[in-house]
């Protein structure tokens, strides 16, 4: 026994002596190299990130994560690449890097091989110009010479652990949007071989995905299990062991991904086999997910996917998609289901080879159910193509929907009616060439009745006949009647009757009578954010073709009746407050829509609108319709500011374009938005006109909205105390961008009171501030403006003349300075009173006409160009006595705030146009000065900077004449 317990003791001592020392080196080693740690992060920070990293401070430790020696990061913020610098990109409490212990202690060198990030949020953005914020990584320069002392930081990973990470991701050029909050991910195997198994474990709490603003998952919980073998190589990924689960729904992947040099190659598959309805329904968007709580659901489900080919931008070829929904022996019931919906059945089939829209196959094979005796339900359809569409259609059904709403156990929604639909088609469906597919069918609706848990009252006495036919597969033999969809609410009934024949040259006849409140019903589809208390009053009857309305024979139309709105809401894509129709009394008369009373507002604008709209029947049909008409409108103020397309409003459905614009430039206003689909005259007055500060008044003149641009001819206005009066064109590009002409005529205005009230006037003419008086404006501009709807300077081409009526210059600095040297006070106070200067205005240069005036008995003359940044490079002849036939050149360069001035000389100081690029809206470089160039050269580029700018003023002039 003795000598059993000496070797268990000799075993126990070591024992103890191996956990004591390696406690003591788990104390020291923290202490020995916390500097040597903490100058590496700054120095990797420093050398290999484009975006601006900081952190409170870097631990070394064995016990956050225990047994391994981390190098630990806290509450790092990780900015954005350009132009995202005041992003964050990443924001964790904890960053840590395990590190090679063996590496550390007997190399001096620091090997990390486990990544540890907690409670993390990562925001990944791609801007509409497709720059990313995440690309912050330097690489090495190839230039840098190679490490032969094997000392210094390598990243060699076996461990990476995301624990309670936010994710979201947004791609605005594809229109993708990602939202995934507790992440949490572990990632094992070899990561610095070449070849390895990486083994993935990944759960997400709530994960939202969208597409075009289409939610295809909301609030889903996710669970992977996942073995990839990846080839860094080849940058292949094999996908051995991928389950994935959404919710409850489980799939399983196979197959590989290789990334090409210009795209991917793919070859992936995946299955939910074996699965059940309710299975297949907890990915569902979660409003339906408390219905499937409370309804029993039983069948069978199985859901395929596959994605093959190559993806190659520059090679325009992407890989072809195949999918297929199988659901069997279905059966749904609530509890108080007097029948349950049985035997649902359904077989779809999705083919899109080359993800091509236009060759989209699908194949509905079934969609059956029956609830009960003669409640049947039986569909089937098959369409091959989109803009060329084979369609082979066979639906059939009769429902009791009291049956079918007991079925379902829908809480929200009451409905009651017999609907009975027998309806085939076969063919081919396209609008260019006019076909569609020979059909012939019915739907039916008898004593229907419908009633939300958001109003009160139902919708009563609903009845529906539809017919479809279609003899030969044209447009022209195709008849849609509805005789009659009518409808009782709130104790107005509503009755339609339509009948439309002949598609391709489309004989109407509508009946339309019946009052209906759309705040009510706007009420019982529980519509959300929106404020609406409106009223429609119809009493119309229409009568005619298509034809009678282009071709002028107004007298086979028979059009009439009247449509009454009040109180009406309406919002448009383009715009970010919605517009509201206080009152507009319509009526029809043949081809015109007569605005008989029309009094609307837009935030604190005003508009009242007398006049028509042309074959406004022609517009909704068509599929590129433009709305023609002719009005007089009356304003008592219109805020332009408020129409800019970034401004803040009450409407939430502007476009993609819009709401990216608006999240990239927060702080801008953009530009107004012209409707593309108008073709309309307008007589404007308003009364007070009201633009980015500016108080304009008694504005009026013709105006005509048209091909996405807004023209004003003839249009006079107050400002600053004088008459103006302008014709101009305006056309906007993107939401931060548009250009504009403008030619332009005041009256004896007040010089000083422009240059303290008008931004352009202190840019274009900063020498106004020396003159006092009256002058007078003849000039024509053209240019574009910026996100803020000011003008992009560089931008302006034009020209014109400006009249010194009755006008006082003092202390011009550049007369000063010529005055100073010759002795002369008289230059301070010229007399330029009647002067008429000429100007022309390219790049960010103005050039000057010569003109002459009076200083005492000289008679001096000014030619030249300047800049709107104020380089000056002016030839000033000083004409002497007694009638200025004999003169001292003298030039003047320098600024207009510290002129220089050579006597005896024309030859100044060239100077370099501004570069612009009119078609990305970018000044690419600023004006300068020219000091390579020879006085003769310089001559002769300003002659023909002075011919082009020339060129652009007469430009100006044709195109505001439209």
């Amino acid at each position: 026994m003795g000598n059993f317990k000496k070797p268990i003791l000799k075993i126990l001592k070591w024992v103890g002596i191996v956990v004591v020392s390696i406690l003591f080196l788990m104390f020291i080693i923290p202490l020995l190299f916390p500097g040597t740690i903490s100058e590496q992060v700054k120095i990797f920070a420093n050398k290999r990130l484009a975006g601006k990293l900081d952190f409170k401070k870097t631990h070394l430790t064995f016990f956050r994560h225990f047994p391994s020696l981390t190098v630990s990061v806290d509450e790092l913020i990780l900015r954005g690449s350009k132009p995202f610098q005041q992003d964050t990109l990443l924001a964790a409490k904890e960053v840590a890097a395990g590190i090679n212990l063996k590496s550390l202690i007997f190399d001096n060198e620091i090997r990390i091989n486990e990544i540890y990030v907690t409670d993390a949020f990562a925001n990944v953005l791609v801007n509409s110009k497709g720059q990313a914020n995440y690309n912050v990584y330097v690489a090495s320069p190839a230039t840098t010479p190679k490490d032969t002392s094997g000392k210094g930081t390598s990243i060699k990973l076996d461990l990476i652990k995301f624990r309670n990470w936010h994710v979201r991701y947004n791609d605005r050029p594809a229109a993708v949007s990602l939202d995934a909050k507790g992440l949490d991910y572990t990632g094992k195997g070899g990561l610095s071989e070449d070849i390895f198994d990486l083994k993935t474990d990944l759960d997400i709490d709530l994960l939202d995905f969208s597409l075009n603003r289409i939610y295809y998952a909301q609030q889903k919980s996710l669970h992977a299990d996942l073995i990839t073998r990846i080839n860094t190589n080849a940058l292949t990924f094999v996908l051995k062991k991928n389950e994935l689960r959404i919710n409850d729904l489980p799939l399983k992947f196979t197959g590989f991904v290789s990334i090409l040099k210009d795209g991917y190659d793919l070859d992936i598959k995946a299955a939910s086999e074996n699965t059940t309805i309710r299975d297949m329904i907890s990915v569902l968007p979660p409003q339906y997910l408390d219905w499937a709580k409370d309804t029993k659901l039983e069948g069978k489900s199985d859901l395929f996917f596959a994605l093959k080919g190559q993806f190659s931008e520059p090679r325009k070829i992407k890989p072809d998609f195949k999918a297929r929904l199988f659901v069997q022996d279905g059966t749904v019931s609530s509890a108080k289901a007097p029948v349950p919906m049985n035997n649902l059945n359904v077989d779809l089939n999705i083919d899109l080879p080359a993800l091509d829209p236009e060759q989209l196959g699908l194949d509905l094979k079934k969609l059956n159910f029956d609830l009960g005796g003669k409640n049947t339900f039986r569909a089937a359809v098959k369409t091959k193509g989109l803009s060329e569409m084979t369609v082979n259609a066979n639906l059939k059904g009769a429902v009791n929907l009291q049956t079918l709403d007991q079925a379902l156990g829908l809480k929200d929604l009451e409905v009651r009616g017999l609907m009975d639909a027998d309806i085939k088609a076969n063919g081919v469906f396209n609008m260019d060439k006019k076909l569609f597919p020979k059909a012939n069918g019915y739907l039916k609706l008898r004593n229907g009745w419908l009633k939300t848990s958001s109003y009160p009252n139902p919708i009563t006495n609903i009845n529906l006949t539809a017919n479809i036919k279609n003899t030969d597969g044209t447009f022209r033999s195709l008849g849609v009647d509805i005789n009659p969809f009518k409808f009782d609410f709130e104790g107005n009934p509503v009755f339609i009757n339509v009948s439309l024949q002949d598609f391709e040259d489309l004989l109407y006849k509508v009946r339309a009578q019946g009052v209906l409140n759309i705040g009510k019903i706007y009420q019982v589809f529980a519509k959300k954010g929106l404020d609406v208390s409106g009223l429609v009053k119809a009493d119309l009857s229409l009568n005619g073709r298509l034809s009678y309305a282009t071709t002028g024979q107004y007298s086979k139309l028979d059009n009439k009746g009247t449509l009454n709105l009040k109180n009406i809401k309406a919002t448009t894509s383009y715009l970010p407050k919605s517009f509201y129709l206080k009152e507009g009394n319509f009526e029809f008369e043949n081809e015109k829509m007569w605005f008989r009373k029309f009094n609307a507002t837009y935030g604190k604008s005003d508009f009242a609108l007398n006049g028509y709209l042309l074959n406004t029947i022609n517009y909704f049909v068509e599929r590129k319709g433009t709305l023609h008409g002719n009005f007089a409108s009356n304003s008592n103020y219109i805020l332009v500011d408020e129409f800019m397309a970034l401004k803040s409003g009450d409407n939430k459905d502007q476009s993609l374009a819009i709401e990216y614009a608006k999240a990239e430039n927060p702080k801008s206003s953009g530009v107004i938005i012209v409707p593309k689909n108008l073709d309309v005259s307008l007589t404007v007055n308003a009364k007070k006109v009201g633009f980015k500060g500016l108080e304009i008044n008694q504005l009026n003149g013709q105006a005509a909205v048209t091909g996405g641009q807004i023209f004003l001819k003839n249009t006079a206005f107050n400002l600053i105390g004088s008459r103006m009066n302008i014709d101009a064109r305006y056309k906007d590009e993107t939401p931060l961008t548009s250009n504009f002409d403008i030619a332009f005529k005041v009256q004896d205005f007040n010089v000083q009171r422009a240059y303290k009230e008008i931004d352009m006037v202190r840019e274009l003419a900063t020498s106004a501030k020396d003159v006092t008086g009256i002058v007078s404006l003849d000039y024509k501009l053209k240019g574009d403006f910026n996100e803020n709807m000011m003008p992009i300077y560089p931008s302006l081409e034009g020209g014109g003349v400006v009249n010194l009526r009755d006008v006082a210059v003092k202390n011009l600095k550049m007369l000063s300075v010529i005055g100073d040297n010759v002795g002369a006070d008289a230059f301070n106070n010229p007399d330029m009173k009647g002067v008429n200067i000429s100007t022309q205005i390219k790049n960010n240069l103005i050039h000057i006409d010569e003109f002459k005036f009076k200083v005492s008995v000289l008679r001096p003359s000014i030619s030249g160009t300047t800049s709107l940044n104020g380089l000056l490079d002016i030839l000033v002849k000083v004409g002497l006595p007694p009638a200025g036939w004999i003169s001292i050149p003298v030039a003047v360069i320098g600024t207009a705030e510290n002129p220089k001035i050579k006597f005896f000389s024309r030859t100044g100081q060239g100077i370099l146009t501004a570069i612009y690029n009119r078609k990305i809206n970018k000044v690419i470089r600023g004006e300068k000065r020219d000091v390579k160039k020879s006085g003769s050269e310089q001559r002769q580029l300003k002659r023909a900077q002075e011919k082009k700018a020339e060129a652009a003023e007469k430009q100006v002039k044709r195109n505001v004449q439209g």
